[in-house]
């Protein structure tokens, strides 16, 4: 795992509306090293999914360049970023996007299978993810059969599947009420740290930021260290 897993490099990230254009990331500077769980803050509006988008190669800068486990990724085409996105990251999100017509495990075991693991290993590896997650009698109810707090533990266990090496998370549990909030982003923060990870994880929460290694906001587009 490369020590240094992301680094944003003077990212910049404009939208036009009408005649003006805004500017949300102005230059942006980051690295989040292996085994470093770093807090992302700023109000609604500054950026900070913008910035995850990039991060995670679902969307491009307009400058700057991102690098991920020592890979420039600015000029790589489609099927590249796709392929480092299924072999290197995970994505947890706000909602949690399970698949309702699938399983608990089925959820897990999809995006294993997707990236051609044996389908053996694939349902091992989705128990013992489950079953750290409080789930294990869980795995075999749909997400509709599940509390918001399980189907976000299901969502978390989906991101680490594929044992990526760099995790982002976009408020992964700003749906969720304070007491099943706690408990979950502990989980979360457990696992991360357990498996050694770099991650990066939007949150509005101050006592959720508190608990991660640092702290970076987005002020003006541009990352500062809070």
């Amino acid at each position: 795992m490369s020590e240094r897993t992301l680094i944003l490099s003077a990212v910049c990230r404009r939208f036009v509306q009408g005649d003006a254009a805004l500017e949300v990331l102005s230059g942006a500077n980051l690295t989040v090293r292996a085994g470093e769980i770093v807090a992302l803050v700023g109000p609604s509006g500054s950026g900070k999914s913008t910035l995850l988008q990039i991060a995670g190669l679902l969307e491009r800068p307009d400058e700057g360049e991102v690098s991920i486990c020592g890979r420039a990724c600015g000029s790589l085409g489609d099927t590249e970023r796709t392929r480092l996105r299924r072999e290197s990251l995970g994505f947890v999100y706000q909602h949690h996007h399970l698949l309702p017509e699938f399983s608990a495990l089925e959820n897990v075991v999809l995006p294993q299978m997707i990236a051609r693991q044996n389908r053996g290993a694939a349902i091992s590896r989705a128990c013992a993810l489950l079953d750290r997650l409080g789930l294990a009698a869980r795995r075999g109810h749909r997400p509709g059969q599940l509390s918001g707090g399980e189907q976000q533990r299901v969502a978390i266990a989906r991101a680490l599947a594929n044992e990526p090496m760099l995790l982002l998370a976009d408020e992964p549990t700003g749906n969720l009420d304070p007491a099943t909030a706690d408990a979950v982003f502990a989980e979360l923060l457990d696992l991360v740290r357990a498996h050694g990870l770099a991650a990066l994880i939007a949150t509005h929460n101050p006592d959720l930021a508190a608990r991660m290694d640092r702290r970076v906001a987005l002020r003006s587009g541009v990352l500062v260290e809070v």
